[in-house]
């Protein structure tokens, strides 16, 4: 009996550990299955060995000046790749003892990290997490937020098997790059090297304790620790990083009791935005070339480029320096002079800025509605089908908003309609700034302020150029045989047109009608009667092939009034045409771009200006004696009797008939410049042509800029004299040597109608 006992004991033993074992292998054999079929992607996305070798993500594309400076970006994510090299070694010291202190001895997962947070979860007590640093960086690459608890345990299971594949295919130190640079530090910073240009104005490499340890610190919860809106809590966060240092060897406790005491220092956060920054107008307008570029060029793949993701390096040639000035320039002047001008001009006028000499009711609110329907609001009404007059009401009622002022920007509550005209009072300005032997162009101001006004005024824009079309047509007399010093009867001419009527251009006033003058002295004083009696010699399509030659391509009415700058002509075809004068005869097209490289640094295509010559060498030079007389005595005289410039210097200024654009063309050796001021609609303008003459409305920007150039020494440009062609004259330009009293006469306003 006892045997038999016995016996069926042991069977029963036996039972239990065939059942125990039975389920150990079952248990065992699930867990291989499980992870087979999430290796194989049953159980959720798994990805390929390619795309483990090459992980998708968005990289900024960047725009660099020709020095070297970081313009800005085209972005979905702001993310830019920084290299393990260029991560500072305390930002390396703080990820690892706040993430993942047996980072370098694990394989991707961390059992002992692991076991310690199941333990703490069962009891209630945070003990921190068991994700390693690969796990976090798999979560980012490849998953998007689970919507259950059930998702985030497949989930994590699948970060594993994600986190040994990489383990396999990455270095430790590629790891932590890559997980750096994919972390969203929010506020449009994405990876480690937009995070500290944004939030520290340094480079990953010249990040301090602090700032290291408070990036690391975000990565718990970017959104929570926030800096720019939660400082206290994100200090709080930080010390417990800089806490976690000392306790794994990486800082000295003194040191770490002294860091702490420093307060997080938001002072140079810049959030990174296409509508803030240097070269707003520029980095816009090269944003549709290089979309159109994008859509022509395509990659290994067959796919074109995306400017959006494909992390493009496009190298200008704007000169970062150059740009400054060229920004401050408008800003200076316009802020300073010209708009608290403007203001006490119009103070006290019913109609302000807008000058009609009837119906002047009815014009303006011709304007001011037209403006609406070109406003963004209207666009957004109109498209979610709003009724007329439930329009024109939103319009009139008052509303919070934030406008534009030179004092900067205002919290204000208005109605649209009131805002659309007190805009209307700002004076716009354009620049550009070109080589004349290479063609780039240096500098590129399109406005005043881009977040406010997006109208680009050097490329988008076209205005009545006033007297800086006349060196066309004196070009074309230089061509014909005359010189500087040919002389003309200063006398009305009167010039009969096809359909019987005539045209007699005239002049705001002269002491030497009846006279013979210089073609110099005629260029330099702006005087329309020997412009008239020029085209009435010539034609005016002979005029318009020579400004065809020099690279206008816009419409040229060929009228006799065409010399006095009736035509609409963009800033950016007047600097380049200009320029064929310092290029000794050649056009050359303005240039913006020298090569754009991919993310690894390959060229894909460099960039060569056309170039085709326009005119002579011995013409350029005549039109840049002729021009030099315009700063000698001439219209431009300001330029030495106000800033003191005494370097050879040819120039143009311009003014349209009422006063609405001021333009100046100057040039020197090492650079074409033209500057163009007025107000958005062409009938808000000053009412005098003393304050509304381009030398006193666009010629002081290219002097503050000038000045600046000339000041900085690291630009190197030369205050030189322009080089004579290497074969000698076929004229005299020496005026003197016929010297009278009619060609020394100085005129400062500009008599351009």
């Amino acid at each position: 009996m006892e045997q038999e006992a016995q016996t069926k004991n042991k069977s029963g033993y036996r039972k239990y550990i065939l059942i125990f074992w039975s389920l150990f292998t079952f248990a065992i054999l699930a867990v291989i299955l499980l992870f087979t079929l999430i290796s194989q992607g049953r159980l959720g996305y798994i990805p390929t060995f390619e795309e483990l070798e090459n992980p998708k993500s968005n990289l900024a594309s960047e725009v660099y000046s020709s020095d070297g400076y970081l313009l800005g970006k085209y972005f979905i994510e702001n993310r830019s790749d920084a290299t393990y090299g260029e991560l500072d070694t305390n930002l390396i010291a703080a990820l690892i003892a706040t993430e993942d202190i047996r980072f370098f001895s694990h394989s991707g997962i961390d059992f002992k990290a692991l076991g310690r947070a199941v333990a703490g979860a069962l009891m209630g007590q945070n003990k921190g997490g068991g994700s390693t640093i690969t796990q976090q960086f798999s979560k980012l690459l490849f998953h998007e937020v689970p919507n259950s608890k059930t998702r985030r345990v497949l989930q994590k299971l699948n970060e594993w098997v994600i986190a040994t594949k990489l383990e396999q295919r990455y270095s430790k130190e590629e790891i932590i790059t890559l997980y750096l640079n994919k972390f969203d530090f929010v506020n449009n910073a994405v990876g480690i090297k937009s995070a500290a240009k944004i939030y520290f104005n340094v480079t990953p490499d010249s990040l301090k304790i602090e700032q290291s340890a408070m990036l690391i610190g975000m990565l718990k919860n970017s959104a929570l620790y926030n800096p720019v809106r939660r400082p206290e809590l994100v200090q709080e966060r930080r010390n417990v990083v800089l806490n976690q240092m000392v306790k794994y060897g990486f800082l000295e406790e003194e040191a770490c009791d002294s860091i702490k005491l420093i307060p997080v220092d938001m002072s140079n956060f810049k959030r990174q935005s296409h509508l803030t920054g240097q070269a707003t107008y520029f980095r816009e307008y090269l944003r549709g070339k290089l979309k159109q570029w994008c859509a022509t060029h395509i990659k290994a793949d067959g796919n074109p480029y995306d400017l959006y993701k494909d992390g493009l390096k496009i190298f200008t040639t704007i000169d970062s320096r150059m740009q400054q000035y060229a920004e401050e320039a408008v800003v200076d002047h316009l802020s300073k002079d010209l708009q608290p001008t403007f203001y006490k001009h119009w103070k006290g006028h019913t109609n302000a800025p807008f000058y009609f000499e009837k119906n002047a009711k009815e014009e303006i609110k011709k304007i001011l509605n037209a403006a609406m329907r070109r406003s963004e609001r209207y666009r957004k009404l109109k498209a979610h089908n709003v009724p007329a007059d439930s329009i024109i009401l939103s319009f009139n009622t008052p509303a919070p908003m934030t406008i534009f002022s030179w004092a900067g920007e205002i919290d204000t509550v208005m109605t649209p309609m009131d805002s659309i005209h007190y805009y209307k009072f700002f004076l716009q300005a354009g620049l550009m700034s070109m080589e004349p032997q290479t063609g780039y162009v240096k500098a590129y101001v399109g406005g005043i302020d881009y977040k406010h006004f997006q109208y680009d005024h050097v490329t988008q824009g076209a205005r009545q150029v006033g007297s800086t079309f006349k060196p066309f047509l004196y070009t074309l007399a230089m061509q014909n045989g005359l010189s500087p010093c040919s002389k003309f009867a200063n006398i009305q001419p009167i010039i009969y047109l096809d359909n019987g009527d005539t045209w007699e251009p005239r002049n705001s006033g002269s002491d030497d009608i009846g006279t013979e003058i210089t073609l110099q002295y005629a260029l330099a004083t702006s005087n329309n009667w020997i412009s008239g009696w020029l085209i009435k010699r010539f034609s005016p399509q002979s005029v318009v092939k020579i400004a065809r030659n020099m690279g206008v391509t816009g419409f040229l009415d060929p009228v006799p009034a065409i010399v006095l700058g009736s035509s609409d002509i963009s800033l950016y075809e007047m600097v380049g045409a200009m320029n064929c004068y310092a290029n000794k005869g050649v056009h050359i097209e303005p240039i913006f771009i020298m090569r754009i490289e991919d993310k690894n640094g390959n060229v894909i295509e460099s960039f060569v200006p056309e170039t085709r010559e326009a005119m002579s060498e011995e013409t350029a030079y005549l039109m840049l004696n002729l021009m030099k007389g315009v700063v000698s005595y001439g219209t431009g005289i300001r330029l030495r009797l106000t800033y003191k410039f005494d370097n050879p210097i040819a120039g143009k200024t311009g003014t349209t008939n009422n006063h609405s654009d001021g333009w100046f063309m100057g040039l020197t050796p090492e650079l074409s410049t033209g500057v163009w001021v007025g107000c958005e609609d062409r009938s808000a303008h000053f009412r005098t042509l003393y304050l509304g003459q381009g030398a006193n409305m666009a010629l002081p920007i290219w002097a503050l800029y000038m000045k600046k150039i000339y000041a900085d020494s690291t630009i190197n440009i030369s205050m030189g004299d322009f080089e004579p062609p290497l074969e000698p004259l076929s004229v005299e330009i020496d005026c003197d040597k016929f010297k009278d009293d009619n060609n020394t006469k100085t005129v400062v306003d500009d008599d351009d109608f």
